[in-house]
C-alpha cells in the first residue's frame, strides 16, 4: 500500500467517525442567537480542540493504555465495538445519545466554551475518534506511520472547520434527507472500519482465529 492509499483510508475511517455533517445541525441549534462573528469563533475553537484531542490520542495514547494496563488487542476490540455501535446508530440516520445528552446540550447553550463541550467532546472528537486514532497509531507504531496520522487529523480538523463555518448553506443544499444519506453511508464504512478492529484483536487474543482454514 502506497503512503497516498494509506493516507485515503485513514482519512475516510477517521472522517467517517468524527462526521462533520453530522454535527451540522446541533452547531445551528447551539448557535442559533449568536451573531456571524461568534459563530465563526466558535467553529474554528471547535476545530482546533479537535485536531488537539485527536492528536493527544496519537502522541499518549498508548502511554494512557500501559499506564491502566489495557493490552494493545484488547483496546483493538473494546475500540471496534464502540464504533460498530456508533455505526449502527448512524445507519439508522440516529445520532448517539451517549455522545451528549439534552442535559449537557442544555446547560452548554449559554456558554462560551459550547465550542469545546459538548462540540468539540463528545460529539466530533468521542470515543470513537479517539479509539480509531489509538488502534491505527498501534496497527504500525512508527514515525512515517504517525507523520502520516498527524496530516490526516489536521485535514479533517480542516473540514469540520469548514464544515462549520457554512454550516448554514450546507444544511439548506443537502436539507434532512441528503444529511440523513450521508449519515448512512458514513455508517457503512464505519461498522467496515469496527469489523477490522475487532477482528484484529480477537485474532491477537485467539491466534488459531488468525490462522487459515
Amino acid at each position: 500500500m502506497t503512503e497516498l492509499d494509506e493516507f485515503i483510508k485513514l482519512l475516510a475511517g477517521l472522517l467517517s467517525v468524527v462526521d462533520p455533517i453530522g454535527a451540522i445541525p446541533l452547531f445551528i441549534s447551539l448557535t442559533e442567537h449568536r451573531s456571524s462573528d461568534e459563530r465563526q469563533h466558535i467553529a474554528w475553537v471547535c476545530a482546533m480542540s479537535v485536531g488537539a484531542v485527536l492528536m493527544f490520542s496519537l502522541v499518549d495514547g498508548k502511554f494512557m493504555l500501559a499506564l491502566f494496563g489495557i493490552g494493545i488487542p484488547s483496546f483493538q476490540i473494546a475500540g471496534g465495538i464502540v464504533i460498530l455501535l456508533m455505526g449502527i446508530s448512524m445507519l439508522k440516520a440516529s445520532h448517539d445519545r451517549s455522545r451528549n445528552t439534552p442535559e449537557e446540550r442544555a446547560e452548554s447553550v449559554d456558554k462560551a466554551s459550547i465550542a469545546v463541550v459538548p462540540m468539540a467532546i463528545p460529539l466530533l472528537s468521542g470515543p470513537g475518534a479517539m479509539s480509531s486514532v489509538i488502534v491505527y497509531h498501534n496497527l504500525n507504531p512508527s514515525w512515517n506511520h504517525d507523520f502520516l496520522a498527524g496530516c490526516v487529523i489536521a485535514t479533517v480538523a480542516t473540514l469540520v472547520l469548514l464544515c462549520l463555518l457554512m454550516a448554514e448553506k450546507i444544511a439548506d443544499w443537502l436539507g434532512t434527507t441528503g444529511m440523513n444519506v450521508i449519515t448512512r453511508v458514513f455508517g457503512l464504512i464505519i461498522l467496515s472500519i469496527a469489523v477490522e478492529f475487532i477482528t484484529k484483536g480477537l485474532a491477537a487474543v485467539f491466534p488459531i482465529l488468525g490462522q487459515p482454514v
